[in-house]
C-alpha cells in the first residue's frame, strides 16, 4: 500500500492550452549544441518558397537531449512494429542561410 501511495505522489499534471494542442507543422529540424545545451529549430519548409520560418525552438540540456533521443527511438520501434517501416526518401540539400554565426 505505502508503494501505491508513492507512484500516486510521483504523477505530474500537464496542462494543455487550446493554443498549444492544435500543433506546429514542421518538416525541417536543425539542431546545434554547446557543452550545456541542444537547440532544436523546428522549420517550416514550403516548395518553391524563397525563405522558411522557424516555427518553434526548444532548448534541452544534454541529458535531456539524450533521453528525448532514447523515448523518440523506442516510438519510433513500436510505430513500425504496428505500421510497419517508415520509408526513408531522399531529399535533395537544401542550402540554409541563418546569417552570421553565432558564439556563445
Amino acid at each position: 500500500m505505502s508503494e501505491n501511495k508513492n507512484q500516486n505522489q510521483k504523477q505530474i499534471n500537464i496542462e494543455l492550452d487550446e493554443k498549444t494542442s492544435e500543433g506546429v507543422y514542421s518538416n525541417l529540424a536543425i539542431i546545434n549544441h554547446s557543452v550545456s545545451e541542444f537547440v532544436v529549430d523546428f522549420i517550416s519548409l514550403m516548395p518553391g518558397a524563397p525563405k522558411a520560418k522557424v516555427k518553434s525552438r526548444i532548448i534541452l540540456t544534454p541529458q535531456h537531449a539524450k533521453k528525448f533521443l532514447k523515448a523518440l527511438n523506442d516510438n519510433v520501434q513500436r510505430f513500425e512494429k504496428a505500421h510497419g517501416t517508415i520509408k526513408d526518401y531522399e531529399q535533395p540539400t537544401i542550402p540554409l542561410n541563418f546569417g552570421p554565426t553565432g558564439e556563445a
